[in-house]
This record gives C-alpha cells, sequence and structure tokens, in this order.
C-alpha cells in the first residue's frame, strides 16, 4: 500500500514534484536498463537523447513518448507495455497529480481536480471527469492523432483506475473500462485486473463506477496540503497556453472511431467539431488539405499499424478500415503502397 500523504509540504517543496512531460518515458528508460537492453539506439529513433532523459525537467514531446513506448515494448518483447507499467508502478512516481487527488476528500474531488490539472503535466492527454447516471472518466487527445497510441492511453487508464482503488481502499470493478483501439492478442490478464472485460474497438475511451462512487473517502484526505496544491497547480495552469488541437489532428480523431462502422460521412464529422460541412472544407482548405485525402492517408496509416501485427487477419483489418470487401481493401493497398497487404507483411514494407 502506498504510504500517507502528509501535510509538511511547503511551498518550496513543491518546485521538486515532477511535472515535465515524459514521466512515462522515463520510467519506461528505467525498466529498459534493469533488462540490460541499450536505451541509446531506441531514444535516437524517436529523436532523443539520453542527456534530455537525465534532465527531469526537460519536457519531452507527447508524439515523442508514444512512439518510444512503441519502440521499448518491442524491445522488452512486452506487447502489453503501458498495462505492465500501470500495474507495476508506484503510483507516486506519477508525481503532482497523485498527490492532488490523494490529499482531496472524495474520489469525485480526486478525478475532478485531475481532470482540471492533467494539462499541466501532460500537453496532449485529455482527461474528462462527468457525473450522470454513473461516474465517467475518460481520455482524450488534444494535437496528437489518438491512432498513433496504444501503450500511453492503456498506460493511463489502468493506472487511474488503480490509483481509484488505492486511495479509496475500495476493490471499485468498474461497470465497462473501454479503448478505441483494436487488440488481437489474449486480454485476460487485463480483465483480471479490472475485474470486467476489457473492450476494445470502442468509440471512446474510458471507464465507469457506480455514482456512489464519487462519494468514498479518501484514505489519507488532507485538506491542508490540498489548498497549498491547488494554488500551486491554479499558478501552473494559468502560466501555460491552451492546447488549441490542429485542425487535421482533430479531424482524424473524429474518423478514428467511426472507421469500422463504415458510416465516416464529412457531415457528421464536421458536426461532431462544431462546424458546417463548408466551414469544415474551407479550414481545411486553408491549410492545403480535404476531407478525403485525410480519411485515405488515415487508413493508410493505420493498414500499416495493422498489419504489423500478425495476428489480426486481413479480413479483420479491411472491416476496422470501413471496407466492405477485402478486395476493395486490396486495391487500397495497392494504390498506397503498390502491394498487396500480403506483399507488405512479406516484405515487411512497414
Amino acid at each position: 500500500m502506498v504510504s500517507d500523504v502528509t501535510s509538511s509540504a511547503s511551498e518550496q517543496d513543491l518546485a521538486s514534484i515532477p511535472m515535465a512531460e515524459g514521466r512515462l518515458t522515463r520510467l519506461v528508460v528505467a525498466r529498459l536498463r534493469s533488462a540490460g537492453v541499450p536505451v541509446a539506439p531506441l531514444l535516437g529513433r524517436v529523436g532523443l537523447t539520453p542527456e534530455l532523459i537525465a534532465d527531469p525537467g526537460e519536457r519531452l514531446s507527447v508524439r515523442s513518448q508514444i512512439a518510444f513506448l512503441d519502440e521499448a515494448a518491442i524491445a522488452l518483447k512486452d506487447d502489453c507495455l503501458g498495462f505492465t507499467m500501470a500495474r507495476d508502478q508506484d503510483p507516486r512516481e506519477i508525481g503532482l497529480l497523485y498527490y492532488v487527488a490523494a490529499s482531496s476528500q472524495t474520489l469525485g474531488d480526486a478525478l475532478k481536480r485531475v481532470a482540471r490539472y492533467s494539462q499541466i503535466t501532460n500537453e496532449a492527454l485529455v482527461f474528462r471527469y462527468q457525473e450522470a447516471n454513473r461516474l465517467i472518466f475518460s481520455l482524450s487527445y488534444s494535437g496528437v492523432p489518438r491512432h498513433s497510441d496504444r501503450h500511453q492511453i492503456e498506460c493511463f487508464m489502468f493506472l487511474a483506475i488503480r490509483v481509484c482503488r488505492i486511495l479509496t481502499g475500495q476493490n471499485l470493478v468498474p461497470q465497462h473500462f473501454r479503448f478505441s483501439h483494436h487488440r488481437s492478442g489474449n486480454t485476460s490478464e487485463m480483465a483480471r485486473f479490472v475485474g470486467t472485460k476489457v473492450e476494445f474497438g470502442a468509440d471512446r475511451d474510458e471507464f465507469a463506477l457506480h455514482l456512489d462512487a464519487c462519494e468514498l473517502p479518501i484514505i489519507h484526505a488532507d485538506p491542508y496540503l490540498n489548498d497549498l496544491l491547488l494554488k500551486y497547480c491554479e499558478a501552473a495552469l494559468a502560466g501555460r497556453r491552451d492546447n488549441v488541437s490542429q485542425l487535421r489532428t482533430r479531424v482524424e480523431n473524429a474518423i478514428s472511431p467511426l472507421l469500422p462502422h463504415g458510416r465516416v460521412v464529412v457531415d457528421d464529422i464536421a458536426r461532431s467539431l462544431g462546424m458546417s460541412n463548408r466551414t469544415l472544407a474551407r479550414r481545411l482548405s486553408d491549410e492545403g488539405l480535404n476531407f478525403t485525402e485525410i480519411l485515405q492517408q488515415l487508413r493508410r496509416d493505420l493498414a500499416v499499424r495493422y498489419l504489423d501485427d500478425r495476428k489480426l487477419h486481413v479480413s479483420k483489418i479491411a472491416w476496422l478500415l470501413g471496407f466492405n470487401e477485402v478486395s476493395a481493401f486490396t486495391h487500397a493497398c495497392k494504390r498506397w503502397t503498390g502491394k498487396t497487404p500480403r506483399q507488405m507483411r512479406i516484405a515487411g514494407a512497414y
């Protein structure tokens, strides 16, 4: 069990709480080194250096972290690296957000504060908290293509439910636990950890708890420490610029969950982004883009990613990309790359 949160912190002490983006990357680097895996080559492939990693004050971009986790998962032969990190790491290593949550009065308060202050420690991962007929905690990306990630979002989702259990001392079992990306391997260990089925290929990344959970008291609530942390967080939040998503990324993130349903309609995408079809077309044109090109490039990028998973049958990949027939997917692959899906796998074109 994680030790008590104490109220002995001062404003000077707060400067030592880890805040910079890249905390997960640094934890994975430590795991690689303990496994005897050379780290520098992996960092170099994603544009990072050991010197950057060695300085905890240096911010790492979310895109580089996502790419590095992919490399690390391969090197460690751990296709569930995000889950492994969430299960094994000390939650206090999260830094600031953990202490904000752990000093709050109730679980609802804790999750609301995590949602509000998450952008201080991660430039692109957006946490949302909602109370309706159930308590819903969700994650999404701002300014980063959702389809590019798997390990990071799995880590934070599994870590979130684990922290909820630690802070309340209750073995909370979600009513549902969902990811928008797809997995083809065995996820029984994830299901055992969560206590219920882990769904993949959903419309969003979220888990839901019974509404009563929001009133569960935090075991080591500390109002004095919490007040101090909230002042610090508000000041840090005010000092950061709003993270405005690039339009192309917003469009991609709106398209991705709809692809398997074969119902990607530009009118629906525009509506989900809060604009008309004409406005979306004009704004894309201003950036030298059009909707069809974005859709086709997204399908191509996802095809490369899915074909990398040898457990995924080509017919399943075709469905995931919104093609009614495998033949249509095959023709599209030949148009994109000059190769059929089978040839891409044999040649290792990805």
